[in-house]
């Protein structure tokens, strides 16, 4: 499978900058498969589309404030990207602003020191806070939102924290926001759950993975980065009951079908804690998600593959072009789609 075929041209201007100001009132695109119908409405009418009995399951992931900028001893800056903790103090991670050649040296990071050193496998660089407390303490304090290299503004903003974060954000460990779950409001969650749709939770921390575009010319030859993900008992009782009774499952955002689908891979027989390392494209057989609502996403990337593989490619580029025509605000901050 060629990765040209999953390329499409997005003309200058079509990615959000900035968030709605009311996250509901993003634009949907709905797309039904079986009639290879489209329409265009709000994400506030997504209820219309929800049945009593569906589950909704929604990725409770809290996106750290991982990216920090750093000073060597020579005065010049390097952005850091906390990719994953391995220890308390110790994490990998990216490093931008780095000569060729140089594998280990030391950085200020405000007034405390680190020392970086190139990871032996040559991808990610391994970071060292020279700190007597949690590094997590360090973001808190230093740290600012890992917005995307496209949102091409001034990073750290107030509102990022807020609105690059989900209202039902809750276990840290992202790199990268859930994109799908950002349209969602408290208000809306409540009148979903009052229509009688169980809204139920997983985790799946963002990493690498997902955002890393696909750079083999041929798709089968990519290898995904794992990800933590956890699964409760809960969630997958109430999947099993849901399923059992004829219930749709419906899937918030791509990381949320992955870890069902790594789940389920088994006749749901999966560790409920792990790491899953899934890479779905077109050909791959779902085994529990029957509807999606996601965002719309890069040439090249794992989660458009993974879209394709619900919708068809040709059917999925179909909606990517109207939606174009249309004046859709495309990848993070921008409008949704609704696949059933």
């Amino acid at each position: 499978m060629n990765i040209e075929d999953f390329d499409y041209f997005l003309p200058e201007g079509f990615v959000a900058q900035y968030p709605e100001k009311d996250r509901t009132s993003s634009r949907l695109l709905v797309y039904d498969r079986e009639k290879g119908a489209i329409e265009h409405r709000f994400f506030k009418d997504i209820l219309d589309y929800l049945n009593k009995g569906d589950v909704l399951v929604l990725n409770d992931s809290k996106v750290l404030p991982s990216r920090l900028k750093a000073k060597k001893t020579t005065g010049g800056e390097i952005d850091i990207t906390l990719v994953e903790r391995i220890e308390k103090n110790r994490w990998f991670c990216l490093a931008k602003g780095i000569k060729r050649g140089i594998s280990r040296f030391t950085i200020d990071i405000g007034d405390v020191k680190a020392r970086l050193e190139r990871d032996k496998e040559g991808q990610f660089w391994i970071i060292d806070f020279v700190y007597e407390g949690d590094s997590m303490d360090l973001l808190n304090r230093y740290g600012m939102m890992p917005l995307p290299p496209y949102i091409k503004r001034k990073n750290r903003e107030e509102l990022d924290f807020n609105m690059y974060q989900t209202v039902y954000a809750h276990e840290p460990g992202s790199i990268a926001a859930p994109t799908a779950g950002l349209h969602f409001t408290e208000e809306l969650l409540d009148m979903i759950e009052q229509k009688g749709i169980n809204i139920v939770k997983i985790t799946l921390h963002i990493g690498v993975g997902t955002f890393f575009l696909i750079k083999k010319q041929n798709v089968e030859e990519h290898v995904m980065h794992r990800e933590y993900y956890i699964f409760p008992e809960g969630t997958k009782e109430a999947i099993k009951k849901a399923r059992a009774g004829g219930k749709r499952i419906i899937a918030c955002g791509t990381s949320s079908v992955r870890t069902l689908e790594s789940v389920f891979f088994e006749n749901g027989d999966a560790p409920l804690k792990g790491y899953t390392d899934i890479f779905i494209y077109p050909g791959f057989r779902f085994k529990v998600v029957d509807g999606l609502i996601t965002n719309f996403h890069l040439p090249r990337s794992t989660p458009l593959m993974l879209v394709a593989a619900f919708t068809g490619r040709d059917e999925i580029l179909r909606c990517y072009n109207e939606a174009i025509e249309k004046g859709y605000r495309f990848y993070s901050y921008g409008d949704a789609m609704l696949i059933i």
